[in-house]
């Protein structure tokens, strides 16, 4: 069962960092965290030069002040492991724990996530340090919990130090136990790559290496990451069994399902949507910050109800990179409850005050530098005002949906590498959830695992696994008897041509899905450069010019049971089948020989007559994101206006709003940027 945060109402807690400010700073900081309704400080994750200035000598004096004055005004604290930013003292004297790049330079002090989780002597220092610590705080009033280290991968997410190189080799004698297995696995006989000795194997030192030395280099870093994360872990265990234990994700190479699994006590989450904002691409209309409640939603497969270990107050950017605009008056309040209504019942902004110095220092937080009050200030006491109020309600709920779309770890990874089918991932998982937004239907982002069940899956009508390249019988099974029982699942192009180890199969396409689709793959083209996608028709209901994008199969049916959609309407394989269904026991199997796009959604959407929850009573505007949180004695409609424009709601039926207490009815106009709790 997946782990959730246990909270009694909605917490509003905010990052502080009192090394930064003079010691008289602090209590006035504190009253007014009190006096906005901020219970909960994190504190000391970057921290080490301070509490091991040398090596072996520890001061954890600092810090037992500042927790001693929070904790008379009533503030809770969550103590980050210094482990992420690794002192100079210790890189200088151990410069084997330091990160390289590709080509084997040394990665210098003077950033973060410098150091590699693969050597010994950092190893060895970090639980020391951590070992220290927890002995240290353990038993102050004011501590409820830890963070391991600091958004792990984040900035690096690919390790090439020595100690990395032999600890890949480590985990590939593990895996594979024999040379000869190892070389089947990797398809090391095609250009003379067969290795004869353990000493041959390294990480992959190309930019384009051996697919299937890839595929499991990336599974390494994240089994990697977790051994690290574990040593830490235990320390807390034994020493504060008491206190919760969390780290803040998501990050690239990791999987943080079974990091959170095996040693955390729920996921945390670092939500800044204004970066959805910054990189606007060619997408005219882009969910833009709407969009991060996708990675919410990923969050949620982890932890349902989950902590947000840094939520934005204010613009974004260091010093050489990332320049965003201020968020606009009501949007700091709106992305707050873009993640309550997600799952999140502890937030915690980022941060308290701007840095004066250092990289951070146009990194915004709630406070500007001259620590006078602004409208920041002000919306955040709003949001601390109707924690207060509504916390105790919304706390412990869960985002009710029907509707998932569902990836896995091994395409995400082997994805990044192969352009056949990575980047249809992203697109039609986009199109899918921009629609599903649109239209007010809640969807959850599902990640299949090992363990996933059919009891997992059945929870949802409707299912998109839309290119899953890596496919198992095993997972084809699961799969049918999840349509047998009713679901209705859709695979998109590229389907099932893999093994796990990233070799392609031997068998018409897709693979260990064909007989459940009665389809097979008779032939194909990637859609790019000169080459155009095909024309769909639909017998009317696409609309004229609507096109297969990224990638067009050419299917054919198999099974009489087989229905085709959608056939193609150009090129040289116009009238051929690119879309079917297939009735399956109580369910159906859709299968499209394209990447998904917004028109076509649209149209399966209309086919499958899936509507919104709240249809028969309200009318939202697109502009307007719907969620619900329930419990098994109430349930809350959440509606989020992300326009800069009021959006007008029609309430067919009186309802109370749970923010202002008052009973709404008839045509409500709902502000720009506003935010809308109902009773239901």
């Amino acid at each position: 069962m997946a782990k959730s945060i246990q909270m009694d109402e909605l917490t509003l807690g905010v990052c502080y960092y009192p090394e930064h400010w003079p010691e008289e700073l602090w209590e006035d900081d504190f009253h007014r965290m009190q006096e906005m309704n901020i219970s909960v400080i994190r504190m000391a994750e970057f921290a080490w030069a301070m509490l091991e200035p040398e090596e072996g000598v520890f001061d954890f004096s600092f810090f037992t002040r500042v927790m001693d004055l929070a904790h008379q005004y009533g503030l809770k604290v969550i103590l980050g492991t210094p482990t992420a930013t690794p002192p100079a003292w210790l890189t200088h004297k151990y410069p084997e724990v330091l990160n390289a790049h590709q080509n084997g330079e040394l990665i210098k002090h003077g950033m973060r996530r410098h150091y590699n989780y693969s050597s010994p002597k950092y190893r060895e220092l970090c639980e020391i340090i951590v070992r220290n610590m927890v002995s240290a705080y353990k038993d102050h009033p004011a501590v409820i919990g830890w963070q391991i280290d600091n958004e792990f991968n984040c900035e690096k997410n690919v390790f090439y130090a020595e100690a990395d190189h032999a600890a890949f080799r480590v985990w590939l004698r593990q895996k594979y136990e024999t040379l000869d297995n190892l070389n089947k696995a990797w398809g090391t006989v095609f250009w003379s790559q067969t290795y004869t000795a353990w000493e041959q194997l390294h990480l992959s030192q190309t930019e384009s290496p051996n697919p299937h030395l890839a595929l499991d280099e990336k599974r390494f870093i994240s089994d990697n990451v977790i051994s690290f994360a574990k040593l830490q872990a235990d320390i807390i265990r034994e020493l504060a069994p008491q206190h919760w234990v969390t780290t803040n994700g998501l990050f690239g190479h990791l999987d943080s399902h079974e990091l959170t699994d095996e040693l955390l006590d729920f996921f945390s989450y670092d939500s800044y949507p204004q970066f959805s904002t910054i990189f606007p691409g060619n997408d005219e209309n882009s969910l833009k910050d709407r969009g991060w409640s996708m990675s919410l939603s990923k969050v949620r497969s982890i932890s349902p109800n989950f902590c947000v270990m840094e939520q934005q107050s204010g613009p974004g950017g260091w010093v050489d990179r990332i320049e965003m605009g201020s968020p606009r008056p009501g949007q700091i309040r709106l992305w707050s409850y873009q993640s309550v209504l997600h799952g999140t019942d502890l937030l915690v902004y980022f941060r308290w005050r701007t840095a004066t110095m250092g990289t951070e220092i146009y990194w915004h937080g709630i406070n500007d530098y001259h620590n006078r009050p602004n409208r920041r200030v002000r919306e955040v006491a709003q949001v601390g005002g109707e924690f207060a109020k509504i916390g105790a309600l919304i706390a412990g709920t869960k985002y009710q949906a029907e509707v998932a779309i569902m990836q896995d770890y091994d395409n995400l990874w082997d994805g990044e590498m192969d352009k056949w089918h990575g980047p249809l991932q992203w697109q039609s998982k986009g199109s899918w959830y921009k629609q599903l937004q649109y239209r007010h239907i809640p969807a959850d982002l599902l990640t299949l695992r090992s363990n996933t069940t059919l009891e997992d899956l059945s929870k949802y009508k409707v299912i998109v696994y839309p290119h899953a390249a890596i496919m198992t019988d095993e997972t084809a099974e699961l799969l049918t008897r999840y349509v047998e029982q009713g679901g209705k699942l859709f695979f998109g192009a590229r389907t099932g041509y893999k093994n796990p180890t990233g070799q392609c199969y031997m068998r018409p396409f897709p693979g260990p899905v064909a007989e459940l689709c009665g389809i097979t793959v008779e032939d194909f083209t990637l859609i790019k450069g000169t080459i155009q996608p095909a024309e769909l028709n639909w017998e009317g209901r696409v609309p004229s010019g609507t096109k297969a994008v990224a990638f067009n199969e050419v299917l054919n049916v198999q099974n009489s049971e087989a229905e085709v959609v959608a056939h193609y309407a150009s090129e040289y394989y116009k009238g051929e089948p690119a879309l079917t269904r297939r009735t399956v026991g109580k369910g159906e199997v859709w299968y499209y020989g394209a990447a998904y796009s917004e028109p076509v959604v649209d149209a399966i959407l209309d086919e499958l007559s899936i509507a919104t929850p709240i249809a028969d009573w309200l009318e939202v505007p697109a502009a307007v994101e719907l969620g619900i949180r329930s419990s098994e004695d109430a349930s809350y409609a959440f509606l989020l206006n992300y326009s800069d424009q009021p959006a007008a709601l029609q309430v067919k039926r009186a309802t109370k709003e749970l923010l202002t207490g008052a009973t709404i009815e008839n045509e409500v106009e709902m502000p720009a940027y506003g935010v809308i709790i109902l009773e239901l």
